[in-house]
């Protein structure tokens, strides 16, 4: 029996340093000699959303300046989707991962999958709760959340009723922003409801008609991002009301709305500055050169005073 027990054992050993999930050795990155020889893995969390367009052409844009190849994978807003795309990049030989994530906590898994096989990881406006990444370019979004906040104080006023659209739950940015948000809202004004909507316009949209029903007195609303918002503004003009509305990010669709006199106001990223600082952060670590582990993006509050 024990002879037995050893064989089973030894049988064991071999099958687990047998199956190995390496890539192949003529797909594992190799030291990049020069710029055009480095190839770079961009997982984008959704290509439905003109925010992480912009981010992605930002990307593109700076690879082809600096002479590089990038691989470009959309997540569809699928956790499980992101993670086998970015698997596909590793088996690819990409030299560098680039990860929006579509959750923070989900993504951690294939960042450490990366680590094992030392592709450096960097996040790009929301980051990932376990591994190694280099650095994350981002807006500082919980700064972004309390500029919302002062400006619906500015807006309607001290202890107004303020209705709360959140991202996808999971992900730092929808943190982040909520954070940032009721650090000056518990504060100083009183948010009825909040509830998810996915960083979604039509979802923004059922979600508001919903709460507008049971939130009558609604006099403010605050959305995470801009499709959120515009979809809001949809909700609130069927209904015959006049609420502002603030979203986030700064995306093209949000900038016409508020020039219309729609959209009141958004808290602007610069997606494209966000995937081009991306480029260079992988450069830099991909030539031995130390990065900071947070690059920031620069915000701007954009009303129709701009």
């Amino acid at each position: 029996m024990k002879k037995l027990t050893l064989i089973m054992t030894a049988l064991l050993l071999l099958l687990m340093t047998g199956c190995s999930l390496e890539p192949p050795e003529w797909a594992k990155p190799k030291a990049a000699a020069n710029l055009k020889d480095i190839k770079i893995g961009l997982s984008i969390s959704t290509l439905n959303n003109p925010f992480f367009v912009s981010l992605k052409d930002g990307v593109v844009a700076e690879a082809k300046k600096q002479g590089m190849q990038v691989i470009v994978v959309d997540a569809q807003n699928d956790s499980a989707k992101q993670s086998n795309d970015v698997d596909d990049l590793i088996q690819q030989g990409v030299n560098a991962l680039l990860i929006n994530p579509t959750d923070s906590s989900a993504i951690s898994t294939v960042v450490q999958s990366a680590n094992a096989l030392n592709i450096p990881v960097i996040t790009l406006d929301r980051s990932a709760d376990k591994g190694d990444v280099k650095a994350l370019v981002a807006s500082d979004n919980v700064e972004g959340g309390r500029m919302a906040a002062r400006y619906v104080i500015d807006q309607v006023g001290k202890g107004a009723k303020v209705i709360e659209l959140e991202g996808v739950p999971g992900a730092s940015a929808t943190r982040e922003r909520g954070k940032g948000f009721h650090e000056v809202a518990d504060k100083d004004l009183k948010v009825i409801a909040k509830q998810s909507a996915d960083f979604d316009r039509t979802k923004g949209l059922n979600v508001m008609e919903n709460l507008l029903q049971g939130n009558p007195d609604v006099q403010a609303v605050f959305a995470h991002n801009d499709e959120m918002a515009l979809g809001a503004i949809e909700a609130i003009q069927s209904s015959g009301k006049n609420i502002p509305v603030i979203g986030f990010d700064g995306n093209e669709d949000a900038l016409k709305s508020i020039k219309e006199g729609k959209l009141t106001a958004t808290v602007a990223q610069q997606p494209e500055l966000i995937g081009q600082l991306a480029v260079q952060a992988a450069k830099d670590v991909l030539q031995g050169k130390t990065v900071k582990t947070s690059i920031p993006a620069k915000l701007e509050l954009v009303d129709q005073s701009k």
